[in-house]
């Protein structure tokens, strides 16, 4: 049977461990494609400013 100071371990592990998931889970759905998106926007605007300038260069 477990003593006390082992079920506090295995408290302690399960509590990280479920602290862990819902972070993996919450990074992968909401994090990350918010973060690509974003990037992707940002290259699209520099994208578009470069060839605004050559049109008005040329």
């Amino acid at each position: 049977m477990f003593e006390f100071d082992q079920y506090l371990g295995f408290l302690a592990f399960l509590t990280i461990l479920t602290i862990g998931f819902w972070l993996m889970i919450f990074l992968i759905t909401f994090v990350v494609p918010y973060w690509i998106g974003g990037s992707l926007m940002e290259r699209l605007k520099e994208i578009k400013e470069e060839k605004k300038a050559k049109r008005l260069n040329s």
